[in-house]
């Protein structure tokens, strides 16, 4: 029985000692043969950094950047600015926990997420996820970067689409001014951030 505890401790020592290693993870280089790294192919593409260091799969005539799921089609025009609030309401409650607007955080930062994906990819990317990160070449590249996959929250389209006007309304707005105090007068000035 001794022997039994002995042989779970040195294997739990070991594992954990493995987790201070050097990162040595294929997700985004293989070494091919002769010692040369090269990009891991997800989806017939190779994986390349871009947009504030997110990885993305380099577009192709093959995917459409709508993504995979039930959502073909949105006409933004159609949603209501109204529909921000509760939007920002769902995010809040289901989004949260892993994500961040600003900020790197268990997943993405989604601040300017409408500005580097179609609507119809952000839909069924919060409707379809467990299909999304085995067909879809970007949402493949950003598992192999978060390593966490998107849980799905179960929401209907309409909250989805709330959650869609709550960024593209957050996107839109103009950076608020952050007034900070003045290093020498003793005055606050104003600067601009996002």
């Amino acid at each position: 029985m001794n022997g039994r505890y002995s042989l779970v401790l040195i294997l739990l020592a070991l594992s954990l000692a493995a987790c201070g290693a050097k990162n040595n993870s294929s997700w985004s280089t293989a070494v091919a043969p002769g010692g040369t790294e090269q990009p891991v192919i997800v989806g017939g593409m190779p994986i390349t950094t871009i947009w504030g260091g997110e990885s993305q799969a380099k577009a192709s005539d093959a995917s459409d950047g709508k993504g995979v799921g039930p959502v073909k089609h949105v006409d933004m025009a159609s949603l209501d600015a109204s529909r921000a609030t509760a939007g920002e309401e769902l995010f809040k409650v289901k989004c949260s926990a892993c994500h961040k607007l600003s900020e790197r955080y268990i997943g993405p930062a989604l601040a300017g997420v409408t500005q580097r994906r179609q609507p119809e990819w952000i839909l069924n990317q919060i409707l379809n996820p467990e299909v999304m990160i085995v067909e879809d070449p970007v949402a493949k590249a950003l598992l192999a970067e978060y390593i966490a996959p998107m849980a799905n929250q179960h929401l209907t389209r309409d909250e989805a689409e709330s959650i869609l006007v709550y960024f593209r309304e957050y996107d839109a707005a103009p950076p608020a001014p952050v007034e900070t105090p003045a290093a020498d007068a003793g005055t606050a000035t104003t600067t601009i951030s996002n």
